[in-house]
Parts: C-alpha cells; sequence; structure tokens
C-alpha cells in the first residue's frame, strides 16, 4: 500500500509520469494546472545560541525565493537547539541544521546536543523504513563538524589558524555526479569562517555508513597540512557542507561594508583581506553561482525528488 501525504499517494508527489500526450508531468505540474499550491514544511535547527548572525537572514531568504519561484506554499518553523534545547519532530518535510559559533568538541555531552543527536537518530530511523517518503536534511559548518564528529567519520579538530574569507573549493569524484552540486564549477568559491576542520578521514568508518566525500578545500603546496574535507553525503537522504552555502553575495557585501564589521576585519586579517572579499562577492561566477546551486538543488532534490524533475527549473539570483 502506498503512504500518504496529506491524502495523496506519496509517489504521486515524487514520480513522474506521461500523461496521455506523452508529456512527462508530476504533481507540482498538476497543482498549477488548477491553481493549487503544494504545501511544503521545512524545520531549521538554529545552532548559533542567541548570536548575531547572517545565516539564517540567509536560510529565511533562499526558502522565500524558493517557493516563490515554484509556487510553493513554503512554511517553516525555527528551533532554537542550543539555548533551549528545542528539536523539531518528524512531520516536516526537510531539514535545514545551521552554522553556530565555538568549538564542535567543547560540548561533547551537553543537554543540547543530546537532544540534537536524539533527533539525528530520529531522521535515520524514518529514513530506515522504505515504507515512508524520505526526510532530506542539510547540515550546514558547525551541524557538519558535529555529525562528522558524532558518526566518527573524520578528525574534528581546531585549525592552526582561523579560515576567514573567500576560497576555492575542489570537486571530488563523487562529488562530480552529485544532483545538490549539480551546476558548480570546480572549483567553486565558498565564504569560509571557522575555527575547526574536519580532516584525515576514517575509510572504514566511511565505508561501513555509506558516506563519500565530495569536496575539499584548495590545494596549497607551499603548506604541509591536510587538505580539509569541505562537503560529505553522510547518505541517500542526508549532505552536509564545511562552508556556508546560504552566504549572498548583496547582503554580505553591505554586512562587510558596514563601519563596524569593516573595522574589525582589517584590525584581524588586514586591509586586502577585506578587500579581497569585497572584489570577490561582486564576482558572478564566485558567491552568488553557489548562493544560486547548492541549497537550490538541495531543496528542488527534497521537494520534487531530482534536481532534474521540477516542471519549470530555475536558480535563484
Amino acid at each position: 500500500m502506498d503512504p500518504y501525504y496529506h491524502g495523496i499517494p506519496y509517489r504521486f508527489l515524487t514520480e513522474p509520469y506521461l500523461s496521455p500526450g506523452h508529456q512527462l508531468i508530476n504533481f507540482s505540474y498538476i497543482c498549477r494546472m488548477f491553481g493549487a499550491k503544494r504545501n511544503i514544511r521545512v524545520a531549521i535547527l538554529d545552532l548559533y545560541e542567541g548570536q548575531p548572525n547572517e545565516g539564517m537572514r540567509c536560510i529565511r531568504e533562499i526558502l522565500q525565493q524558493f517557493g516563490a519561484l515554484h509556487q510553493l506554499n513554503l512554511v517553516w518553523d525555527e528551533y532554537d537547539v542550543r539555548l533551549r534545547h528545542q528539536v523539531p519532530n518528524t512531520s516536516y518535510d526537510l531539514y535545514i541544521s545551521s552554522g553556530g559559533p565555538g568549538s564542535p568538541l567543547d560540548t561533547e555531552g551537553s543537554a543540547w546536543e543530546t537532544a540534537y543527536f536524539n533527533w539525528f537518530a530520529e531522521m535515520q530511523a524514518w529514513n530506515a523504513n522504505s515504507s515512508l517518503p524520505p526526510k532530506k536534511v542539510f547540515f550546514i559548518c558547525h551541524s557538519f563538524q558535529l555529525i562528522c564528529r558524532h558518526l566518527q567519520l573524520a578528525n574534528v579538530c581546531r585549525r592552526k589558524s582561523t579560515a576567514f574569507g573567500i576560497f576555492p573549493v575542489h570537486l571530488m569524484e563523487a562529488g562530480i555526479g552529485e544532483p545538490v552540486f549539480e551546476g558548480l564549477h570546480d572549483p567553486f568559491y565558498v565564504v569560509d569562517s571557522r575555527d575547526f576542520q574536519v580532516i584525515e578521514p576514517d575509510a572504514l568508518r566511511m565505508e561501513k555508513t555509506g558516506a563519500s566525500i565530495l569536496a575539499i578545500e584548495k590545494e596549497r603546496p607551499h603548506i604541509a597540512l591536510e587538505r580539509a574535507i569541505m562537503a560529505i553525503r553522510f547518505n541517500e537522504h542526508m549532505i552536509g557542507t564545511q562552508f556556508h552555502p546560504e552566504a549572498d553575495a548583496v547582503g554580505m557585501t553591505m554586512y562587510l561594508k558596514r563601519e563596524d564589521k569593516k573595522k574589525t576585519i582589517i584590525e584581524n586579517h588586514g586591509f586586502e583581506k577585506w578587500q579581497s572579499m569585497i572584489e570577490q562577492l561582486n564576482d558572478p561566477d564566485k558567491i552568488l553561482w553557489t548562493y544560486s546551486n547548492v541549497l537550490p538543488n538541495f531543496l528542488q532534490d527534497a521537494v520534487f525528488g531530482s534536481t532534474q524533475m521540477a516542471d519549470q527549473p530555475g536558480s535563484l539570483s
């Protein structure tokens, strides 16, 4: 018997089929024909611990744009994981777990981490049941580090120096065929801001869990350090990135041009770093390109079943 979603067989939502005129269509197409909007519910797990940030604003804007582009009734709820120990239930269609401040090591065993990993186990259990529609999850930066540590996939450790700026990221073989990375260049460019890294992958654990490395950081021939892992597909329904795919060029430019932020960056990293970031943010082939592809591809995959299945594909800008 088919699993149902709001009274509709789930296969009608995700599986394309041929109309009498041999046109490939899906449920989203039918909704538009009759002026209806498909309901999509998203849970955002906020790991920013109440600190001011640009990440949550960017995630909200991408969701707004995607819903408008595909004529969806897309709504979301936000869960304060670290301060209020809030986590979502399994009723949502998809989940995005944000970046956040601080060490991904020092909070091991804390109450909020226990709640967070219990939620993660619920997602895994749900997705292990083939009779249920899968729950897609995206992990960003701090969340990515936590899951790598939790699954014991690699060494999560402090960097020798802070990574801050806009950097090239290189695709691995698995990343070239990754639907969520469809349309990206090799290398592609990301906003990176972190004191910790994921390195030295455990090949046996990766194989056992079904994880694959999608991308690694830029090559630095003059530095004898291992290149950090920048993206992993944890399993068929869960993916994460060390970088911030939600970072938008326009908003980030305005943010960095604020006098207080400009002063802080110049004091900590130098004027050249600040100037380089402004220039690269305005390059349409760099941060804007990453912003327009990664999370929109994830949403399209989660909502339509494939980055190729939406009846009116498009990218955000």
